[in-house]
């Protein structure tokens, strides 16, 4: 299954290097779409970190640098649920800048927005799948309970062990009392 696992990935995580490294060299093109939800943005940015700039090229700029990278990340297989997350919480923003069908008048322009956005969509499905997958091994959950269950039958072993262990000296103290001298 892994080689599987491993094409998913890299046919997933395509559009976001490519993409991230167009709108990282050429980010102008984007800043009139980008720019309402910058706009948006920019307060909660000043008040979390105000040394941080705010502009519309900048974000564009790190939103396809995270984009590149953590497609990188994502198709080499390092850090690949962290990256997915990732990716999945920056196309959130790039979906609403890039395609707010909701505001077209133009059916046409409308339609295309539609399908686009409903591209992103099922890319965000397709990355919550792979921040999920654990590479066929068993998940956090499962492990806990397992640990559990085996402590839990490690202490029931020890406490018959000492229950047996008890019997035998009573029953050897009484022997020993019973012997002469």
């Amino acid at each position: 299954m892994k080689p599987v696992r491993s094409l998913a990935r890299v046919m997933l995580s395509g559009i976001f290097v490519v993409s991230g490294a167009r709108n990282f060299h050429n980010p102008g093109r984007l800043v009139p779409a980008a720019k309402p939800v910058t706009d948006r943005v920019a307060p909660f940015i000043q008040q979390v970190a105000p040394s941080l700039p705010t502009d519309a090229e900048t974000l564009i700029r790190v939103n396809a640098a995270t984009h590149l990278i953590g497609g990188l990340m994502l198709a080499t297989g390092r850090f690949a649920r962290p990256a997915a997350l990732l990716l999945a919480g920056t196309l959130i923003p790039t979906t609403a800048a890039a395609h707010p069908f909701w505001s077209n008048d133009d059916p046409a322009q409308r339609a295309q927005n539609q399908v686009h956005f409903l591209k992103n969509l099922g890319l965000f499905g397709g990355l919550l799948l792979a921040a999920a997958d654990s590479g066929g091994k068993p998940g956090l959950r499962w492990r806990a309970g397992h640990r559990i269950d085996h402590s839990r039958r490690s202490v029931r072993r020890a406490v018959s062990t000492a229950r047996r262990e008890a019997r035998i000296a009573v029953r050897s103290a009484a022997a020993a009392r019973r012997l002469p001298g």
